[in-house]
């Protein structure tokens, strides 16, 4: 394939997610109305890669090829037979407001915004449903699992599996009209995903496979047909338990909504909260969490019907 035309820019905005949603560990996402948007043009050959920083992660994030979107746009070229930087130069710029190790898939959206940009500009700046599934199959064996980055991809609500280590399938079940999703951003906590895996243990005991097997079914029913089960619908006994003595800040939050009747769990790996509440009770959980004080952002972003999209 040709090097891309000197000039030629696409941009996409790919939005945040939510992960596990209590139960569903590491197969049910759900996406939140905050996006990224990532820009690449391409420059003459001989111009390199120039990264340009903008929002979360300015002061941090490094600005070569080891950039997570840069190289995950190497791939999606490479995969469409283009070489990297072969003859041609690109200037990526990300504009980032996902909060970055806060449970709301950073990491996934930046994923899937690279191989968004990839795919898009070998296609001519246009992404097909055929390439939208390309990138969630690329995104989710990138992450390991598919639950932030289906989200991302396709918006609203996904469950999605691996059949095996190299295949992604996602279903997207609608979700309720009535479901409202509540995000709680402690200001001074951040969590690395791999600090809140490492604590979790290799065996589940049978009785609590058996309870998170009921609750992951009935908490699909109670997003899509029946938002009053909420709060038996995400009880959760794998991951957010084993993991009080990384976020007690945010485990406290938990149990505090749950104690008021409200469907509140830990946001991915954390350490946002996330609630699920419908629109007669929105207005509660808000005022509650407005009584926290400043040590919590209180987001109440929706969800957004698309994903990655070229813009």
């Amino acid at each position: 394939m040709a090097a891309p035309e000197t000039g030629r820019s696409v941009s996409v905005t790919v939005p945040a997610s939510t992960a596990n949603l209590g139960p569903g560990f590491d197969a049910v996402g759900l996406a939140l109305g905050i996006e990224d948007g990532y820009d690449v043009t391409v420059l003459p050959a001989g111009a390199g890669l120039q990264v340009v920083l903008e929002g979360e992660g300015r002061d941090s994030l490094p600005r070569d090829e080891t950039h997570l979107v840069a190289a995950r746009m190497r791939e999606a070229l490479l995969a469409c037979g283009l070489g990297w930087l072969d003859g041609y130069g690109l200037r990526l710029t990300c504009r980032n407001r996902i909060p970055m190790s806060a449970g709301l898939g950073s990491s996934a959206s930046a994923i899937v915004g690279g191989l968004g940009l990839g795919f898009a500009l070998a296609r001519g700046g246009e992404l097909t449903e055929a390439d939208l599934g390309l990138v969630n199959t690329h995104a989710g064996i990138a992450e390991g699992h598919p639950d932030n980055s289906s989200a991302s991809v396709y918006g609203g609500l996904t469950v999605s599996w691996m059949p095996s280590p190299r295949v992604v399938r996602t279903a997207r079940p609608t979700l309720h009209t009535d479901v409202v999703p509540v995000v709680l951003v402690p200001t001074r906590e951040r969590v690395d995903t791999a600090v809140a895996r490492a604590v979790l243990g290799p065996h589940v005991p049978r009785p609590d496979a058996v309870h998170q097997a009921g609750r992951s079914a009935l908490l699909v029913h109670a997003l899509t047909a029946e938002p009053t089960l909420l709060l038996d619908a995400t009880q959760d006994w794998l991951h957010q338990e084993q993991r009080r003595g990384v976020y007690p800040v945010t485990m406290g939050a938990v149990d505090t909504l749950r104690g008021l009747g409200h469907a509140a769990v830990v946001s991915g790996a954390g350490p946002t909260v996330l609630c699920l509440t419908t629109t007669e009770m929105v207005d509660a959980v808000v005022a509650e969490a407005r009584t926290w004080g400043r040590a919590w952002k209180v987001l109440t972003p929706g969800v957004p019907e698309h994903g990655l999209r070229v813009v």
